[in-house]
């Protein structure tokens, strides 16, 4: 049981009447605008992930200057 066309016509016309024509047009364009905005921000984050991931491709960070100058660390 989903919705059909008649109901969406109906629905419709219930928001025409209680929003009028021109405030409907500007909920629709501010609501299109909203989403957009939205799909924009999840690129750029997927975007900066990747390249956070593709720049970073080691697992850790070791200063491996300490080890190829020959001081040896005693464990105690």
């Amino acid at each position: 049981m989903g919705i059909g066309f008649k109901e969406l016509l109906i629905i419709l016309a219930i928001a025409l009447l209680i929003f009028g024509a021109k405030r409907l047009r500007t909920i629709g364009s501010d609501l299109g605008s909203a989403v957009r905005g939205f799909r924009k921000a999840l690129t750029e984050g997927e975007e900066e992930e990747n390249k956070q991931l593709t720049h970073n491709d080691k697992d850790a960070d070791f200063d491996s200057s300490a080890s190829k100058s020959g001081s040896k660390s005693s464990s105690v």
